[in-house]
């Protein structure tokens, strides 16, 4: 599928499933479904979270709703990571790995099993590796579940 390229620039058009693939991130830690669209200026994509995860058996016993550490990860691979790959590409940059550096997210509704969330990410700035976004979750309903700020950086291989 072909990712929705926004604005006027030169970047090398990517389709969805090269920048999935280029993810440090598989089963079962990958949060990413699909990315609508993405520019130099941030990306939007979805995820679903899975009915069967074994995370929801002990989180929270007789109610599972997704820990905050994962809506935070989802938030941080589509919002973050994505965009990095992304403009990574636009600047020949090529990183090894990512690593995130801060978060300050508040969560506001929760997630349940099964429950499909959209995650939007406005990039900040991007300089030097190191890539800081605003980033905003909703679900189906586009009621807002988490908002906040992350920001992470690229890391070089040593060779």
């Amino acid at each position: 599928m072909a990712v929705r390229v926004c604005g006027n620039f030169n970047y090398k058009k990517m389709q969805s499933t090269e920048i999935i693939k280029k993810l440090p991130y598989t089963e079962p830690f990958l949060f990413v479904d699909q990315i609508l669209s993405i520019s130099e200026n941030g990306v939007v994509g979805t995820y679903a979270f899975k009915k069967d995860a074994d995370f929801y058996r002990g989180h929270f016993k007789d109610y599972p709703i997704t820990p905050g550490v994962l809506i935070t990860e989802c938030m941080a691979q589509i919002g973050l990571v994505c965009l990095a790959i992304f403009l990574s590409e636009k600047e020949e940059h090529v990183a090894q790995s990512y690593a995130l550096s801060h978060t300050d997210i508040d969560f506001l509704l929760p997630v349940y099993p099964g429950e499909k969330v959209k995650v939007v990410s406005e990039k900040i700035y991007f300089r030097f590796g190191k890539l800081k976004c605003k980033v905003k979750m909703v679900n189906t309903d586009e009621k807002l579940v988490a908002q906040g700020e992350i920001s992470g950086m690229t890391i070089k291989k040593n060779e």
